[in-house]
């Protein structure tokens, strides 16, 4: 039996969550995923605050809370609350990032960015335009 979502996360927990959810959606946590988000927490400036040290716990607790039988939508709710609506689309981009470090997105990351659009209510136009920037990064010749 689960327990009805009754605490609160930081926007920090809230990013980490999306990228940790991201790359467990697949059931493949790869290394290449695991180091870009450890990149991601000491580089950008949304994780400004953050001590880099708390990264596993932080990773740890969200693991534990997909294990649960609604977890994916316990990880959503608490991410939504846990966000500012000014980090949304960075939580969105975020997970975008993580999904294509590995360079194939599985269907299972498609859905999830999917529910993570509506989650965070952003719109099909902003998610795309995330998206389209992210493959861009990554093109090669």
């Amino acid at each position: 039996m689960n327990k009805p979502v009754s605490k609160t996360i930081s926007h920090h927990q809230a990013l980490i969550y999306v990228m940790m959810t991201m790359i467990a959606v697949d059931a493949k946590i790869g290394n290449a995923e695991l180091a870009r988000i450890g990149r991601l927490v000491q580089t950008l400036p949304a994780f400004s605050g953050f001590d880099p040290e708390r990264l596993t716990h932080v990773a740890q607790e969200c693991g534990e809370i997909l294990q649960e039988e609604t977890g994916l939508q316990t990880a959503l709710a608490l991410i939504k609350t846990g966000l500012p609506e000014v980090l949304r689309e960075t939580a969105y981009a975020l997970a975008v990032e993580v999904a294509i470090a590995d360079r194939n997105i599985a269907r299972e990351e498609i859905r999830f960015l999917a529910m993570l659009r509506d989650a965070l209510d952003l719109s099909k136009l902003q998610t795309a335009a995330l998206e389209h920037a992210a493959i861009a990064r990554y093109q090669s010749a």
